[in-house]
């Protein structure tokens, strides 16, 4: 993506809010909000395209300020589309008859905007910083043996180590899932942002995830961005085991009368769209699924994106744990996500499959969440 064509859409996206709003500011407040909208106009781009990590101190505050700029900008967009609908609907109002002060409705909601969208931006810079709260989640599980009545999961999801995550916050994520004391721990994708060269060190903390059957982790497409095959056996020299289209078989608890019964299918498939990438790499749940043991009566499946469900389902698994959509990050576009993923956040049943989407542990660029909080979600198997 070209710096220049970037910049340009973006000089003309905040001029369109500052044709908006200017005019109807105060005029102590135009000046200030038409300088915040050039400077973001400039450093926005900055920002997008900033993902490597090996910058000097000046280059990575010029990405911060460009993603925080970009978070400001989403919002400051949205608001002041939604504020011409308002003026709009005041007009039609006017039209049959109803008297209202048009002058007072446009100053006022001029000013409204930038407040808004910046209350907006401070509230979702501490959400996207704090480390991620824990969501239970009970899953009822048809014909669940009982020496897997309350088996444990932990998913954490879409942390983007990258331009503004790095290793205290990966650690501080690590940390809280390892006083969780969960069975295993899956990580659906979307890990990092960046290649193993800029970013391998700062994915060390995930050595140390403690559970009792270990970690299993598969791709998601920003793998694909950032070199898959590189990160595959970077995670893999951690102890992380990289499911690619395939399962492996873990035993749990100690029921020596029937051991099978307790038998848990882990399988992983490759990102939904990785064969753009590698078409050796094509999403396949079958194969998975392939030579499972009939005996196991619990099987889970890690996808990376909600849509691999239809064939998951098909394939025979009972729970496929996904991420991807990170419940649209800040509003509002969480509600665009349905448009694309037939899941954006928590349990839904398809089938006989449930599906677990995670709003994801960390965020993809500007550091903001607003109305869908990250998560590192654990998950208790409980019988239907």
């Amino acid at each position: 993506m070209a710096f220049a064509p970037v910049t340009l859409i973006s000089l003309l996206f905040h001029g369109l809010i500052a044709w908006r709003l200017l005019p109807d500011l105060p005029s102590g407040a135009a000046p200030l909000l038409g300088g915040v909208l050039l400077v973001s106009a400039l450093l926005v781009p900055r920002g997008l395209m900033g993902r490597g990590a090996k910058r000097g101190p000046w280059s990575t505050a010029m990405v911060w300020i460009g993603l925080l700029c970009m978070g400001l900008f989403s919002s400051l967009l949205v608001l002041t589309l939604l504020r011409d609908v308002l003026l709009l609907g005041a007009w039609a109002t006017q039209a049959v008859g109803w008297k209202l002060d048009m002058a007072v409705l446009r100053h006022t909601s001029a000013e409204a905007v930038p407040l808004l969208a910046l209350l907006m931006t401070v509230l979702g810079f501490w959400n996207a910083r704090r480390t991620a709260a824990v969501v239970r989640v009970d899953v009822p599980i048809a014909n669940l043996p009982q020496a897997l009545h309350g088996f444990t999961m932990v998913q954490i999801s879409d942390i983007h180590v990258g331009p503004t995550i790095k290793t205290h916050y990966l650690q501080r994520i690590v940390d809280r899932v390892n006083s969780l004391g969960a069975h295993m721990v899956a990580i659906t994708g979307d890990l990092v942002d960046g290649s193993v060269k800029e970013l391998g060190q700062h994915i060390a903390p995930l050595a140390k995830l403690q559970s009792t059957h270990g970690t299993f982790f598969v791709t998601g497409n920003h793998e694909y961005y950032s070199g898959a095959h590189s990160w595959i056996d970077a995670l893999r020299a951690l102890g992380v085991q990289v499911l690619m289209n395939e399962h492996v078989v873990i035993h749990h608890g100690n029921d020596t009368q029937d051991p099978e019964r307790a038998m848990v299918v882990v399988a992983g498939v490759a990102d939904y769209s990785a064969h753009h990438f590698d078409e050796s790499h094509r999403s396949d749940p079958h194969a998975a699924m392939a030579q499972a043991p009939e005996q196991a009566l619990f099987k889970l499946l890690l996808a990376h994106q909600p849509r691999s469900a239809a064939v998951a389902e098909q394939a025979g698994f009972d729970l496929q744990l996904s991420g991807h959509t990170h419940g649209g990050q800040f509003w509002p576009w969480g509600y665009f996500v349905r448009f694309q993923q037939p899941f954006t956040a928590g349990l839904h049943k398809l089938g006989g499959l449930w599906v677990y989407t995670s709003r994801g542990t960390g965020y993809w660029g500007p550091p903001k969440r607003f109305g869908a909080p990250s998560e590192i979600t654990l998950l208790r198997l409980m019988p239907a």
